[in-house]
């Protein structure tokens, strides 16, 4: 209809342009006519010149240089065509033709974008108008035909101004039809909105998704009978499928995350459950793993929070406890170091625990006592020296000052008493040489030259030093009494040195 349309329209043109296009010939008698009316016209020059300016003649249309127009009237035949008439007549096809021309380019610029389907009534309107436009011009009516084709024109013009506001409306449309499930509306409406605006990737999507649409309303309808059936993994599968199809989709959308938050709901309470079964067990760590998954598949919940809070706090206090009972084992075995070790870990939970602050200080200091002991009673050769013994005999009192010093305690002091004791006690030590040996006793002095000699000395550790001219020095270490047996002590030069030997 809309190819006939156009070729009725441009067939006017043909029509029009077919008309006459060259001035009939003017016979002599109209030259001899012509003659009479120039001496009239000089007559009128001079006769009625107020009458010219004052009136115009009834068929003659003022031009804008109000030029004089010079019109045959005598001795013309009536039915002859005058020069003015088939110049108006010239001009009014021209007109016609021109206005037709305009209208055809509009035409052809809707047929492209199938204005005839998404615009039928105005289109067939105007196409109305331009047939009444050919009839008029086939007839030489051509004022009437270009007033035709003037109407048809504007219409026309205002289909191809409204193009843009039609496409919009075609896309509201179809967006409407898609939410209301309408999949052949939504289809028709995207169709002619591409046909408006090819490639539009608005309407390219929406025809997808129309064309989706049944698929996807399927697919919506089977996923929430799972749904209400408690299926809701299998109902989670069919809603992606769904969104797959048309990410768009309203409902598909609001199904799939109505789904997927139940199923984390009961995920997030079944790990919760696992945490409150793993807490009442007293099993806080692992109860502690499973409100932090809790907090992480729902972070700020407020129930996992306040759970894993209440489960830390268990947990600290059983690690406490647990600390201050090792340590109360350790010092009851008097092994200072290990409860020094429990009232760390024990600080370590909270710093603030005034039994571990108190405890560790306790354990600390004993734990300092027990070394000085053994170090008295590992090494008694060293009370020899005064400030040794002095520092040893304080020890020793501070032990004895408590008041429950325990059996490794008391052990330590008791033994330290002998070795304080005999301490004090001097043995004799017989020390023999060579007569020609100058021997120094480093704790007493120096001895001089001398074959043999007895010295009471108090137990400790000594050092002999002998030295004679053109022989090695000799060094002698022994220790006096704490349980050594006492031999003499033999201190004498005899190795030459390798100078005296050259």
């Amino acid at each position: 209809m809309a190819e006939q349309d156009s070729y009725d329209i441009q067939s006017s043109a043909g029509n029009a342009a077919a008309g006459p296009s060259t001035a009939v010939g003017i016979p002599m008698r109209v030259w001899v006519a012509f003659g009479v009316l120039l001496l009239l016209a000089l007559a009128v020059i001079f006769v009625l010149p107020r009458l010219v300016t004052e009136y115009e003649l009834p068929f003659t249309r003022r031009v804008a240089n109000d030029s004089a127009v010079i019109v045959q009237t005598a001795n013309v035949p009536l039915n002859a065509v005058s020069p003015f008439d088939e110049a108006q007549r010239a001009r009014q096809r021209k007109e016609a033709q021109d206005v037709l021309a305009r209208l055809l380019v509009l035409q052809a610029e809707l047929n492209e974008i199938n204005a005839e389907v998404w615009a039928e009534e105005a289109y067939r309107a105007a196409v109305e108008f331009a047939r009444l436009g050919d009839e008029g011009y086939r007839s030489q009516q051509f004022a009437a035909a270009t007033e035709n084709y003037q109407q048809a024109e504007q219409i026309f013009s205002d289909l191809s101004a409204s193009t843009s506001d039609v496409f919009s409306r075609y896309l509201e449309e179809g967006e409407l039809a898609l939410r209301q499930g309408n999949a052949d509306t939504a289809e028709q409406n995207f169709t002619i909105a591409l046909q408006i605006l090819p490639g539009s990737p608005e309407a390219s999507t929406g025809l997808q998704r129309a064309q989706s649409l049944e698929e996807v309303m399927r697919l919506l309808r089977e996923g929430r009978r799972l749904q209400e059936s408690g299926e809701l993994t299998q109902a989670q599968t069919l809603f992606q499928q769904a969104v797959a199809l048309d990410g768009n989709h309203e409902d598909s959308r609001s199904a799939l995350a109505q789904v997927r938050s139940t199923l984390a709901d009961q995920e997030f309470g079944a790990v919760m459950s696992q945490g409150f079964a793993a807490l009442q067990n007293n099993q806080s760590e692992t109860a502690i793993a499973a409100f932090e998954r809790a907090l992480r598949m729902r972070p700020g919940a407020q129930q996992a929070q306040q759970a894993l809070a209440q489960t830390r706090d268990q947990l600290a206090i059983s690690r406490i406890n647990r600390h201050q009972q090792n340590a109360a084992q350790h010092e009851t075995a008097e092994q200072w170091q290990l409860a020094i070790q429990e009232y760390d870990a024990a600080l370590s939970v909270d710093s603030n625990l005034v039994f571990a602050v108190q405890g560790k200080d306790y354990a600390q200091k004993r734990l300092q006592l027990d070394v000085l002991l053994e170090d008295a009673l590992n090494r008694p050769e060293r009370l020899a020296e005064s400030a040794v013994y002095e520092q040893a005999a304080g020890v020793y009192y501070a032990g004895r000052d408590l008041e429950s010093p325990g059996p490794r305690l008391q052990q330590q002091l008791d033994r330290l008493e002998v070795v304080l004791r005999e301490a004090q006690i001097p043995i004799e030590v017989q020390l023999i040489s060579d007569n020609a040996t100058q021997v120094t006793l480093f704790q007493i002095g120096n001895l001089g030259q001398f074959s043999d000699q007895v010295l009471s000395l108090q137990p400790g550790r000594y050092v002999a030093v002998g030295t004679r001219p053109g022989y090695r020095d000799v060094r002698k270490e022994f220790v006096v009494g704490f349980g050594h047996q006492t031999e003499a002590v033999t201190i004498q030069c005899n190795e030459l040195v390798a100078a005296g030997r050259s």
